[in-house]
C-alpha cells in the first residue's frame, strides 16, 4: 500500500549547526536505504515559509504499522511529526509512469455529482475521463493517479503531473471532462535532494 506524508520539522532553540548537518547526513543515508528496501518512492518540497522544514513523501507499506516503524526509523524523526494519508489503487493510475523531465505538481481533486445527474451520465462522464487520463499519460503530463479515502457524496483523487510550468497545467487540468463537477487543489513541487527518482536511487 503506498501513503502520502508530510513531514514537518522543528528544530529546536539552540541546536548547533554541526548537529543539524550531521542528522541531515545521517537522514540522507536512511532514506537511500528505504528506497533500495522499497519502502521510500518519492521526496519533494512543497512552498516553505522562511525558517520552515517541511517534505512530501511517497512511501509504500504493507500496513499503517509497518509505515510507522519505515518513518521511526528516519533519524529526523525526532524533531519531525508526520500527517499521513493511505493511497488506493486508482483505476486511471498510468500503467507506466513518464519520463520526468519538468517541474511536478500535486493535485488534490474532489468531484461532486450532480443531483441532476444519472446513473447513465455519470458513467459515460467517467468513461471520457478514463480516456482523457489515457490521453494526459501518453503526452507525458500525468505521472501517477491514486484514490484518496471517500467522505460521503465525493469522489476525490491525488494525482501527480508534471508540466513546463503552473499555467500550462491549468490548462490540461480544464481539458479533464470531469472540471465542470470538481475543485482542484494544486501544490507545485520541488526537487528534494534525498529524492530517490531524481537522485537516481
Amino acid at each position: 500500500m503506498e501513503y502520502l506524508v508530510t513531514m514537518t520539522t522543528v528544530v529546536p532553540d539552540g541546536t548547533t549547526e554541526s548537529t543539524i548537518h550531521e542528522l541531515r547526513a545521517r537522514e540522507a543515508a536512511r532514506s537511500h536505504e528505504l528506497a533500495l528496501d522499497g519502502h521510500l518512492l518519492r521526496l519533494w518540497r512543497p512552498p516553505l515559509r522562511p525558517g520552515e522544514w517541511r517534505t512530501l513523501g511517497l512511501f509504500a507499506a504493507a500496513d499503517a504499522a509497518e509505515l510507522d516503524d519505515v518513518l521511526t526509523s528516519m533519524p529526523l524523526r525526532v524533531w519531525r511529526s508526520d500527517q499521513v494519508v493511505p493511497l488506493s489503487d486508482h483505476p486511471n493510475d498510468p500503467p507506466e509512469s513518464p519520463e520526468l523531465v519538468g517541474p511536478e505538481f500535486l493535485t488534490t481533486f474532489e468531484v461532486t455529482f450532480p443531483d441532476s445527474a444519472g446513473d447513465q451520465e455519470i458513467a459515460a462522464m467517467k468513461a471520457r475521463e478514463a480516456e482523457r487520463t489515457r490521453e494526459l499519460a501518453e503526452q507525458g503530463y500525468l505521472i501517477r493517479l491514486w484514490s484518496l479515502p471517500p467522505t460521503p457524496g465525493r469522489w476525490r483523487a491525488l494525482g501527480l503531473w508534471q508540466a513546463d510550468d503552473a499555467n500550462e497545467l491549468q490548462v490540461v487540468l480544464k481539458s479533464l471532462p470531469m472540471d465542470t463537477w470538481m475543485t482542484t487543489e494544486t501544490t507545485p513541487l520541488t526537487q528534494h535532494p534525498n529524492d530517490p527518482v531524481r537522485a537516481g536511487a
